[in-house]
């Protein structure tokens, strides 16, 4: 599903219009943002949590001509589903 199906979905689950919808889900995106840069973790309960993590600089190797290169340090947000997502998930 991409965004503008999820608008759809959305749209017609709540029936609000195509773009009070994409709004919504504009916020929402914006909202797990936000948390995410200033608390570094957001939690949905039921959902699942993002979370920024640090990733420490490392060595890797290119994998045309097998040199190593370094890859530096950064930041990356990572997801852990919730039980209930995971059971739904899990049960198909």
């Amino acid at each position: 599903m991409n965004k503008s199906q999820l608008v759809g979905f959305v749209a017609e689950e709540l029936r609000l219009s195509r773009l009070g919808s994409a709004t919504l889900i504009d916020k929402v995106l914006e909202g797990i943002e936000k948390g995410l840069r200033e608390d570094q973790c957001v939690t949905i309960a039921g959902f699942g949590t993002f979370e920024v993590k640090d990733r420490k600089a490392r060595l890797g190797r290119n994998p045309h001509t097998g040199e190593p290169i370094r890859i530096e340090a950064g930041r990356r947000v990572g997801f852990r589903m919730g039980k209930a997502l995971k059971d739904s998930v899990a049960s198909g």
